[in-house]
Order: structure tokens, then sequence, then C-alpha cells
């Protein structure tokens, strides 16, 4: 299974193409293997339209690309400035028209949940669920911007979420 995490953003938005093997007679252990990840930001000095259609054009290659059978997004939780939640809704409603215009299911997971999953603790704090991430993954460096490890987190709450349904 081949899942798709986003970090919903308007200046940035964090990708991540988790790999998700099953278990079987040989190998018991699931395991997740990170394909791809990173940040994609925006130039705050284009037209609010033009830094939406990057963004878009950007995730369309990764869908393309990757051919995910699920997508796993962050829901937008409160923000106090208003300002930035219409950018994050907007790009997040952008995310949602390609994933139904690849027919490919959306998965949405509060910040909570992705907490409880990653440390086993919904209050934990971001740096516990990033440490938490990079041991899952074994990766040798963190990544640059949390948007990134963020949406990686995102992924392997959906690989976990996803044990018990079929896609």
């Amino acid at each position: 299974m081949i899942i798709l995490g986003i970090d919903p953003g308007f200046g940035r938005m964090g990708c991540a193409v988790l790999e998700k093997s099953a278990s079987s007679a040989d190998s018991p252990k699931r395991r997740e293997t990170l394909l791809y990840s990173t940040c994609v930001t925006t130039d705050k000095k284009l037209a609010h339209e033009k830094r939406l259609l990057a963004l878009g054009e950007k995730l369309e290659k990764i869908i393309k690309k990757h051919k995910p059978n699920v997508i796993a997004v962050e829901k937008l939780f409160f923000f106090k400035n208003q300002k930035t939640i219409i950018g994050v809704a907007e790009a997040k409603g952008m995310i949602l028209y390609l994933a139904a215009k690849a027919k490919i299911p959306v998965l949405e997971f509060t910040p909570l949940e992705i907490k409880m999953a990653m440390t086993g603790y919904g209050r934990a704090e971001k740096t516990q669920v990033q440490k938490m991430a990079i041991a899952i993954l074994n990766l040798k460096k963190a990544p640059k911007y949390d948007d990134e490890i963020d949406a990686i987190a995102c992924a392997l709450t959906c690989s976990i979420s996803v044990i018990h349904r079929n896609f």
C-alpha cells in the first residue's frame, strides 16, 4: 500500500510518500518505508491564485508519480490567526479536489489523533512526535521543515489506522 501524507499549508505544504508492506508468513512484522518526502513552498510575491496553482501542480506530479492508494491529510484545527486558516483551508480544498479527481480515498486525522498514534499520548509535544517518526522509519536525519515531518507523521498515522480497513 502506498500512502501520501499531507500537512496542508499555503506557504509551505509537507508531503510524504510511505510504502506499507503487509505482514506475511515469512515476515510477520509490518513495515513502513519512506519513499519520498518534501516541503513544497510558494513564493510570497506571487498572486494568491498562482500560489495555489503552484501547490496543486506539484501535488499532482507527486500523485501521478507515486500512485497512492490513500491520501492522509491533517485535519484543520483551531488557528489563532484568521488570515492563516483561510489560506490553509483553500490549500486543503485543492488537495481534496485533486484526490477526488484521481479517485483516491482521503482519510483525515486531527493533531491529537496523530500524537496519539505516534507517541501513545494525545498531548505529546511536537518534538516527541518528530523523534518517533524518525525512529520508526530509521531516518538518518530529520527533514529540514516541520511541515515535512508532520506529513510523515500523518502518513504513519494512516498506516497504523488502516490495519482494519481495506483499500
